[in-house]
């Protein structure tokens, strides 16, 4: 039996399934193990996680008496969290195709971008924030056209580019983020500069130890968690950079019930933009490939993230599933009638009926005729009943199936 406990609660002979945080937040590489090393016990505690689950018939139990929650329990509280965001005001202007195209062409430019200004920081030069400017009006335009497009090509990033991609995933999600928000043009042109920006301080960090695909140890743990406190630095005599932007780079760590880092600020210390900016980070971290993990797939991610009580501003999560979907784009789900489907783009209807591209029957468990499927214009018919792992299936190219780059069915497997 899984059940959810605090920290405090772990003992030497559980059997540890899940942490309830990112990779972000502790040093291990690997989520499930038998705990008998007195050191990883430590390393636990000392970790910025406040919540783990444990499997009881793998290791020790805990007291019924004790404080901690069954899988039902959790899954009741996170469906309370994620009903506040069934809809989203906010919908494509554009076919979502014709807008990849372009979508296409503002990575390739925000990637090059990040890449000179990163090194530049590397070296020691000052960033040049203006030369970003263009560029943060063409992601904005591109987000207003259809918030699907840019958001999730930037997410599809190969595990060598990470560092760089993410930053540019992270600035098309705090600008969609901000309009959802309804925050004023310039601000809205601030939350994409802060996400542009946000990991700069990853640039004082050597690459083996950034990009180390094993565990990390308690001193390597500690230097990449200096990144916020270094990229800070790098930009606060800068009189291009804006508060909120230097806000985003120190405290986008930061969680609401004071388990973060590099203050360990509560609630009413932390800024509306550095609340956002945890979120973004958060999500475009665990849903990518990485040197020493495969990342989760969207709608687990939106699942988990919504598990972890007291990382996020609640509001601020809601607004931000309105922008990705409850099943964001790239997502691998099962239709009642028994087909497996891939999240398209989000519907304005409901963000329990999205618009899904059909594949392959999860019954005969052979690739079928592909087919776009709005699921809010035929509701009684058909509806999605779970997410699916795309791991399970041996799926290996999805991101391609969604991005229209890929159509052979045999191809799905190779």
């Amino acid at each position: 039996m899984l059940k959810k406990i605090e920290v405090s609660q772990l003992r030497m002979g559980m059997y540890i399934h899940e942490f309830s945080g990112s990779w972000m937040d502790h040093p291990f590489w690997k989520g499930r193990f038998l705990l008998t090393r007195i050191e990883d016990l430590r390393a636990i505690r000392n970790s910025n996680l406040r919540e783990l689950w444990i499997d009881a018939s793998k290791g020790d139990d805990i007291a019924d008496v004790e404080n901690s929650k069954t899988q039902a329990q959790v899954a009741e509280e996170t469906d309370a969290l994620l009903s506040g965001a069934q809809h989203s005001k906010r919908a494509g202007k554009v076919d979502l195709n014709d807008e990849i195209t372009r979508a296409l062409r503002v990575c390739a430019k925000s990637k090059a971008a990040v890449v000179e200004m990163f090194t530049d920081a590397r070296m020691g030069k000052a960033v040049a924030v203006e030369q970003v400017s263009a560029l943060i009006d063409e992601m904005t335009e591109s987000v207003q056209r259809h918030p699907s497009a840019l958001i999730s090509l930037a997410r599809l990033k190969t595990a060598d580019e990470y560092t760089y991609m993410h930053s540019v995933a992270v600035s098309a999600l705090m600008i969609a983020l901000a309009q959802e928000l309804e925050l004023p043009a310039e601000l809205v042109r601030e939350a994409g500069i802060g996400g542009l920006l946000h990991d700069i301080g990853k640039m004082a960090i050597a690459d083996s130890v950034l990009n180390k695909p094993g565990s990390l140890t308690e001193e390597e743990f500690n230097i990449v968690r200096s990144h916020p406190a270094a990229g800070h630095e790098m930009l606060l005599h800068n009189p291009q950079i804006s508060a909120q932007v230097l806000d985003v780079c120190l405290s986008h760590h930061e969680k609401i019930d004071g388990s973060g880092y590099p203050n360990g600020s509560t609630e009413q210390d932390i800024s509306l933009f550095a609340r956002m900016g945890a979120v973004c980070d958060v999500y475009d971290a665990i849903t990518s490939d990485r040197p020493y993990k495969k990342g989760w797939d969207p709608a687990e991610s939106i699942r988990k993230m919504a598990e972890w009580h007291g990382h996020f501003d609640a509001q601020v999560f809601q607004a931000f599933v309105k922008c990705v979907g409850i099943y964001p784009c790239g997502a691998l789900v099962r239709l009642e009638s028994g087909r497996l489907a891939l999240v398209m783009e989000q519907s304005t209807k409901s963000l329990l009926t999205p618009v899904v591209k059909v594949f392959f029957s999860a019954r005969s468990k052979v690739p079928i005729n592909q087919e776009i499927v709005d699921l809010s214009k035929i509701a009684g018919r058909d509806k999605i009943v779970s997410r699916e792992d795309p791991a399970k299936w041996n799926f290996k190219h999805l991101d391609e199936l969604w991005s229209g780059q890929q159509t052979s069915k045999k191809s799905l497997f190779d």
